[in-house]
């Protein structure tokens, strides 16, 4: 099990034991999207879903998302969360919505875990809005673009 901090050495799942890392700035971007039927893209753009404004409350989910990461992820730390975005972009060659979201912290451990829960509750939260006129929506490309801050410094997506 070398290498992946969450295991003991008998191969058990734990917590990581932070207490001894320093305090330093952290940031993580994450991304995604949903894609959906023209039909149900022009209901979000034109602001026709009879739910309401698809765009803003996903937005909210997924602010909500990142701040409740902990509850959700097993072995992720409570978190002094300093700072959440969460941007929703209609993208019509999808047909869809792009979903980025960065969070930052001042902390000693980082927020990756925290922005990916947020892109995953946004986009979530479009297909429950919609999930009425295009059940066959599809969820996909969650990953990291960036992370900074810590020991292991920075990495960027290429």
């Amino acid at each position: 099990m070398t290498g992946l901090t969450h295991f003991d050495a008998q191969g058990n799942a734990h917590m990581v034991d932070v207490s001894d890392k320093p305090v330093t700035s952290r940031i993580a971007t994450a991304a995604g999207w949903v894609r959906m039927a023209p039909e149900t893209f022009a209901l979000i753009t034109e602001g026709r879903a009879k739910k309401g404004d698809v765009i803003g409350v996903a937005r909210l989910a997924g602010i909500m998302g990142a701040k409740k990461t902990p509850e959700l992820i097993p072995l992720c730390h409570p978190l002094p969360i300093t700072k959440v975005t969460v941007d929703l972009t209609a993208d019509p060659a999808l047909p869809g919505l792009q979903i980025e979201a960065t969070v930052k912290t001042t902390g000693q451990t980082g927020v990756e875990m925290e922005a990916l829960t947020a892109v995953s509750t946004a986009a979530l939260t479009v297909y429950d809005m919609v999930k009425a006129a295009d059940k066959g929506m599809e969820i996909g490309g969650i990953r990291v673009l960036l992370k900074d801050g810590g020991k292991s410094g920075r990495f960027e997506a290429k």
